[in-house]
């Protein structure tokens, strides 16, 4: 499955961005779908999740925030992000991979299909 993520862009604090993350080659109803994000000089850390029965889950720091959704008609996957702080500023990536148990979700080493980033800079 090949993944193309969209979206990002430049916003001020308090605004609020929605990210697309669309899915050619296989369809997304059979996927657990989520989305990392990886700032400068840190590590790749897991946001959000959304598995194929649309339970969600979400970083302690998004939630109330942050929330995902999935049209699988589009083969799409979302992430609605509001109240945006300068700390979420970061490439943000959706991945999936085959295979995913709920308690791996937010592990990235599970997953084998990434997106290739997308932008989100939040200026304070």
């Amino acid at each position: 499955v090949q993944l193309q993520a969209s979206g990002g862009g430049l916003v001020q604090a308090g605004g609020s961005l929605r990210l697309s993350c669309t899915a050619s080659g296989r369809t997304i109803s059979n996927y657990h779908m989520s989305w990392f994000r990886q700032a400068p000089g840190k590590e790749r850390e897991f946001v959000s999740a959304i598995t194929r029965s649309r339970s969600t889950y979400y970083a302690d720091s998004v939630k109330d925030r942050f929330t995902i959704f999935r049209d699988n008609a589009k083969n799409t996957v979302y992430l609605q992000m509001n109240s945006l702080k300068a700390e979420d500023t970061a490439v943000y990536y959706c991945a999936t991979s085959a295979g995913l148990i709920i308690s791996s979700l937010g592990n990235k080493n599970q997953y084998n299909h990434w997106g290739q980033g997308t932008l989100v800079t939040v200026s304070s």
